[in-house]
């Protein structure tokens, strides 16, 4: 049986949720599961921010969802994407890796579209200065939660 969270009813899980040590993948395999369902809502498997992880795995967008669609749990894709990735990294050079993700900030080219996104989940939030911070927030607000 394959399962799927419906996106349009709540979140998928935090950027910062660990999966193997890697920040972004549990994430990632959601929106994956759920587009494969048909339950993505708003939400977009092999997005810019799925696309630093499987840049960072040595991974191809395609091949992983094909293992995902099979309807592996969490441990079975984990399994497959430790086999099959391309860059094979230290369990220190994932750590570093995942709080790079936690605290990346917007660059040049990304500041706008971060502060339209915070002034629409939170207008006047100081507080939220990190990619992972404004979907945290973003997700909160967007199923019901105030900013």
């Amino acid at each position: 049986m394959f399962y799927a969270i419906d996106l349009s009813e709540r979140p998928p899980r935090s950027p910062r949720a660990r999966l193997g040590g890697y920040a972004l993948l549990a994430r990632m395999l959601d929106k994956c599961r759920a587009e494969i369902a048909g339950t993505a809502g708003d939400f977009h498997y092999a997005c810019p921010l799925d696309q630093r992880a499987l840049a960072f795995l040595g991974l191809d967008a395609a091949a992983l969802k094909a293992e995902v669609a099979k309807g592996g749990g969490d441990g079975a894709l984990l399994a497959w994407i430790l086999e099959h990735r391309r860059d094979q990294h230290s369990a220190e050079e994932i750590a570093a890796w995942s709080l790079e993700q936690d605290l990346r900030k917007p660059d040049a080219q990304s500041a706008d579209v971060f502060e339209e996104y915070l002034a629409a989940s939170g207008p006047g939030r100081t507080d939220v200065t990190t990619w992972a911070d404004l979907l945290d927030l973003d997700d909160y607000v967007s199923f019901g939660g105030k900013p």
